[in-house]
């Protein structure tokens, strides 16, 4: 069973928008920070956004400006809106979940979903 299901992936135009949805699972507990990867083909996969369980919030330096983490407790789910979209965004984006429990950390990743900017 699925504890992080990655939604909202497509093909768009440059310089058009997209929001991925993460969904998490209520059997994921303490999570002390979320957030959204990607992998272009044949590169190294890297992180996008993050956020923090009290809110605080950081971007790559290659989407700021362009891109917004952001979550919805009551419903389990942390998003992230995409504007002025570039081909050089197209990848494979993950979202990922950390957890700390009494000292020991742990890693849930979702399966991806592919976002292609192209005309």
């Amino acid at each position: 069973q699925a504890q992080l299901v990655e939604s909202g992936g497509g093909l768009v135009q440059p310089g058009g928008s997209l929001r991925l949805s993460c969904a998490v699972s209520r059997g994921i507990f303490s999570i002390n920070a979320m957030g959204w990867y990607r992998q272009a083909p044949g590169k190294e996969r890297e992180l996008v956004a993050a956020i923090t369980a009290g809110g605080s919030t950081n971007y790559a330096d290659s989407v700021k400006g362009r891109f917004t983490i952001s979550r919805d407790n009551a419903k389990d789910t942390v998003y992230l809106q995409m504007n002025s979209l570039k081909p050089e965004d197209t990848a494979v984006y993950y979202c990922k979940a950390d957890t700390v429990i009494a000292g020991y950390r742990r890693s849930y990743w979702g399966q991806g979903t592919q976002v292609t900017v192209s005309s």
